[in-house]
């Protein structure tokens, strides 16, 4: 069963983000911010991320910038899920490292062809 880490501040994002995930076979574990993302990153590497921008500690954008430096940091599928809809936000993550990027708010519809575009189901 494939792993995806949610990391939102928001502990409702991270419930509704919960249900779609699990109600699409996925393993779920979650993270307040990036700092708690990079530890449970380390205690064990996930096969996807669904990644808000704005959080406290550390954000989402300097998250993936580390994420990708750690060791097979490369391969977790990232998807950013933010409310952060500039054309200059939505590249500086790409080039970070994202592998797609959906607004919110989201639902099952958008988030399944999302994670199916980028292979996670």
């Amino acid at each position: 069963m494939k792993h995806c880490l949610i990391v939102d501040d928001s502990a409702v994002i991270r419930k509704v983000a919960r249900r779609i995930m699990e109600s699409l076979a996925l393993r779920t574990s979650e993270a307040e911010d990036g700092e708690q993302a990079l530890a449970a990153c380390r205690a064990e590497m996930p096969d996807a991320v669904l990644l808000d921008w704005n959080m406290p500690v550390m954000d989402g954008y300097e998250f993936l910038k580390a994420l990708r430096l750690m060791p097979g940091g490369k391969a977790p599928k990232v998807v950013f899920c933010t409310t952060e809809n500039d054309v200059a936000c939505i590249a500086r993550a790409i080039h970070a490292g994202a592998d797609e990027y959906v607004m919110k708010p989201f639902d099952r519809a958008i988030m399944t062809e999302k994670l199916q575009e980028i292979g996670i189901v």
